[in-house]
């Protein structure tokens, strides 16, 4: 049985940094492109950002461009979100999800074929 586990939220200072983690077990994470989405109270799911199967490709959403950064290692069959200097509207549910594909267009970051399978979450609130 597939299962996504999400690590590493908490409560952090504006400019401060965490690191999410998504661990996988009951399936090998190799061949999939994966996603991190977040979902702020009130508000939609949105994407955050994408990686490749391999990890030689990776896309960010604008609002975390050049602040996230995600990464993976298949032999542990793991994804990571590198959040810096975050600010209080990245407060959000962050869900790492396991992608049907992701079509990498340059102006339509992480456009994916549908989800195959949701993590849990795991909260991120970024407050003084």
């Amino acid at each position: 049985q597939l299962q996504l586990v999400e690590s590493g939220g908490g409560l952090v200072q504006p400019g401060g940094s965490l690191r999410l983690s998504c661990t996988a077990s009951g399936l090998s994470l190799n061949n999939y492109s994966m996603m991190w989405f977040r979902q702020a109270p009130g508000k939609e799911r949105e994407g955050v950002s994408c990686i490749s199967g391999s990890g030689s490709s990776t896309n960010y959403f604008d609002s975390v461009k050049g602040r996230f950064t995600i990464s993976r290692d298949n032999a542990k069959n793991t994804v990571w979100l590198q959040m810096n200097s975050l600010k209080p509207e990245d407060t959000a549910v962050y869900y790492c999800a396991v992608t049907m594909g992701i079509s990498w267009k340059p102006d339509r970051p992480c456009l994916n074929y549908g989800i195959k399978h949701w993590g849990k979450g795991a909260q991120v609130t970024v407050s003084s």
